[in-house]
Formats: C-alpha cells, structure tokens, sequence
C-alpha cells in the first residue's frame, strides 16, 4: 500500500467513527461507543502485515481494526444500530461484533480478556500447521491484568504465533498510564517473557507496518510471540459522553497536530492536498452509501431473543 491508499483506509475509519458519533447524538445507536479517533494508524499499519487467514482479535475499540481488517461498513453500522445485520443479528452492537469470514475473531469489553482469546488462536494455528498469525491488539492499561501475564507466558512458552500490539494512547481510562507502572515503555516488559519487544511510533503506518511485519515473519516461522507497543493519542474522550476533564488543557489541541491525517496533510503539497480532498469526499460519500443501507436493514424479529443463549 503506498500513501494514498493508507491515507484512504485511515480516512474511511475517521469519519466511520465521526459519522457513528452523530448517529448515536440522533438515538440510532443503543448503548455506549468506544472510539479511536487518531489511533487509525496503528490498524492500517498492522493489518497491511496480515493475509487471508490471519486472526485479528481487538477490544472494544475496534471498529479501526474491523474496517482495516475489511469487515464490511454496512454491516458494521446495521449491527451498531441493532438491526438484523449479516455480522451478528444486531446481538454484539458496538463492543462485541465479530466478523470470522474476514478473519476477524472480533471485540470484547473485559480489559485485556482478548489476549487468551487470540493466544487460543495461536494455539489452534501451530496445531494444524496452518501458518497462520494470531494478532490482538490491547490498551496500555491491559498490560496491568492478569490474564494478559498469564496468556503471555503460555505463548511464550510454547512459541505460539502470536503478535501482540500495544496502543498506548497515554490514558487507561481516565488514568495516565504513566502514574501506574514503573517501568518507561510497557514493551519493556516482553523481556520478562523471553520476547523481542519494540516500540513504534503509532501515529505512523509505515513505521507500524514494519515493525509488525518484523513480528508476524518471526510468529510465521515458528519463534514465536512478540510485543509491539504502538505510541498514539486519541482526539476523543474514553468512551461517549466523557468529557475528559482530567486532561490538560491544550493537549487534545496539540494531538490534533500529530495525528496520523493531519500529519500527511501538513506534509503534502498542492497537488496532493488535491488528491487527499478528493478521496475525503469519496469516503463521504462511501459513509453515507453505508449508513442509508443500514438503515434499510430490519430490526430482529423478537421471537429470536432467545437464540444464541446458553444457560
């Protein structure tokens, strides 16, 4: 993928998540959302690593990851509108879709509880001799829960593929992840495992891309896991309607000028600028295609509440 195509994919997950922002301020969108504004590098980076077959697991603050991954925008907002969408009925909404025909095993809403989700997606890859990679993305403050060490220390023990990518976005919720450990990079870490551990800057999809390709040759080849911590920030607050008092004043404004759109956009020149504008109204429009067949989607036949349920 070269500039444009990357700067397509991170614009296309930008104005998905502007445009999912004003559906849920209309009441199209039931429950809470979790968005990555500014974090779009980091999937765009990663996912260009990947190919068919390889398990991409993610968080809540996914949806980047899905698009990347090329889970379709239709789907994605039916399903976030609780229609009867072709990924989950309208069951998972924003922080639980999935989509296992592009491979993306999909989004959880327990702190780190996608490490031993994908771990076991490594480990089914090494069993069959597949050649698949498992990648699972995490927040910074995930770092800090159990079963992330413990999933960890299996994978490395067994030298499971699988790619783990810190978005260190600085906050674990409302919390500076630098006033929660000691240590001053969380890749830091991997060598309690035995692991390679490297930090990249997340605002950037070459830089991204390469370091997980790095990791996902290595996983591929039978050496294992590795951590790649991906340096980002977020434009928008922890999940909707978080004002984010406990920031700065000034640091979201300062974020906006390092963000991954703003900064080929302050690097290009005028012909470029040309080109950037015209694929921004294309995905616009891309946007709106996507929302209006959404909305055409129905809603689940109530008599079904019941499927799917185990008890």
């Amino acid at each position: 993928m070269g500039q444009l195509d990357d700067y397509r994919l991170m614009a296309r997950i930008r104005r998905f998540e502007e445009r999912l922002t004003a559906l849920k301020d209309a009441g199209e969108i039931p429950g809470s959302i979790h968005l990555c504004n500014g974090q779009e590098a980091v999937p765009v980076g990663a996912c260009r690593a990947l190919r068919d077959g390889d398990h991409v697991t993610a968080t809540y603050r996914g949806h980047g990851w899905a698009i990347a991954r090329g889970v379709d925008l239709t789907g994605l907002f039916a399903e976030m509108m609780g229609r009867d969408s072709a990924l989950c009925g309208g069951r998972a909404a924003s922080p639980y879709l999935s989509d296992p025909g592009r491979w993306f095993v999909g989004e959880n809403s327990i702190v780190g509880a996608g490490v031993p989700i994908a771990t076991g997606a490594a480990l089914t890859a090494q069993r069959t001799s597949s050649g698949a990679v498992s990648v699972v993305t995490i927040g910074d403050g995930a770092m800090n829960q159990g079963n992330v060490h413990e999933a960890l220390n299996l994978a490395a023990v067994l030298d499971l593929p699988l790619v783990l990518v810190v978005e260190n976005n600085v906050y674990s919720e409302m919390s500076r992840i630098s006033d929660m450990v000691r240590v001053r990079q969380l890749a830091e870490r991997a060598a309690g495992y035995g692991l390679p551990g490297r930090v990249v800057d997340g605002n950037d999809p070459d830089a991204v891309a390469e370091a997980v390709t790095e990791a996902v040759d290595r996983a591929r080849e039978g050496s294992g896991p590795s951590i790649v911590e991906a340096m980002t920030e977020r434009l928008v607050g922890h999940y909707s309607g978080d004002a984010q008092h406990y920031r700065p004043t000034g640091e979201i404004a300062a974020a906006r000028e390092r963000e991954p759109l703003a900064r080929i956009r302050r690097a290009a020149d005028a012909d470029l600028t040309a080109r950037l504008d015209a694929i921004d109204a294309e995905v616009s429009t891309e946007i709106e295609t996507a929302v209006t067949a959404a909305r055409a989607v129905p809603y689940p036949d109530p008599a079904t509440a019941e499927e799917h349920v185990y008890v």
